[in-house]
């Protein structure tokens, strides 16, 4: 646990991770960011964990950008934060595509297995970015959620343009990009940024992470791949792809324990994952 931070272990590989600034509506100041990178890049290399599930304690998902960090900007600061690890030049590409703010965002994308987000309170600006970096999103109906940058006089600049171009039409997303309205969980599932609703999205989404955690680490991280990299590849490129990973897993220790497991009625006792193909 970091003091933003609180991840907790549970059986089978599912890794729960609190946003723990409840008296600040989980705002992202620098030690947030800080957190939600070391945590990204810790959970990157982690071969036990077969899923992840990312919630905010108190009354909210996360408030977006505290405001110290809106003080600093309005004081004549170049970057969001300007200290911690995101740095003031936010051209510099720290994290391979990505400069440091953005990876806070998309390293959930990078992380290798399915990363759930349980979203209720609200979920503002750099909030709603975290989340749709996740894979899946369950959200309370009366979440309250915004694209909220342009309030701040400011684009959303969290790999926000690039997530949400995934899940809801161009034109919908310039209007929330354009006017920073507040919209309710309902309103997120009919858009596309809620995968489904929920009264009790963090009981809902552990249940879904431990469901996952029962099939086979490797067909799941190839599946991760294939999705994540279906983004930007032409269809030859992903059919190569989708059988290159098959090809991979036809016959794999994991592959054939999943086979005996149903063969024979009962629950399958998969190895950890072997590391990604280069």
């Amino acid at each position: 646990m970091t003091d933003r931070i609180e991840t907790i272990r549970h059986a089978d590989g599912v890794v729960e991770l609190q946003l723990s600034r409840a008296d600040k509506m989980n705002a992202l100041d620098p030690a947030m960011f800080d957190a939600l990178l070391e945590t990204g890049a810790r959970l990157c290399g982690d071969a036990e964990v077969r899923a992840v599930v990312i919630a905010g304690r108190g009354k909210a998902f996360c408030a977006g950008l505290d405001m110290a960090s809106m003080q600093r900007l309005q004081q004549g600061g170049s970057g969001v934060i300007g200290q911690g690890a995101v740095p003031q030049d936010l051209l510099a590409r720290t994290h391979g595509i990505a400069n440091a703010a953005q990876q806070v965002a998309m390293v959930w994308r990078q992380v290798p297995v399915p990363v759930i987000a349980a979203v209720h309170g609200v979920a503002f600006g750099g909030g709603l970015q975290v989340a749709l970096g996740a894979d899946v999103r369950l959200v309370a109906p009366d979440t309250k959620m915004s694209v909220m940058e342009i309030k701040w006089g400011l684009v959303p600049d969290m790999g926000g343009i690039v997530l949400m171009r995934e899940l809801a039409r161009d034109d919908v997303v310039r209007e929330l990009t354009f006017s920073g309205r507040v919209f309710s969980g309902e309103e997120a599932l009919a858009l596309g940024f809620a995968t489904r609703l929920s009264a009790d999205p963090l009981t809902e989404a552990l249940a879904m992470a431990h469901e996952i955690a029962q099939k086979s680490p490797d067909a799941i991280r190839a599946g991760k791949r294939l999705l994540n990299a279906a983004m930007g590849q032409g269809a030859a490129e992903l059919l190569m792809a989708e059988s290159i990973e098959q090809k991979a897993l036809i016959g794999s220790a994991n592959q054939a324990e999943a086979v005996r497991a149903n063969l024979e009625r009962r629950a399958p006792r998969f190895a950890a994952a072997p590391p990604a193909p280069r």
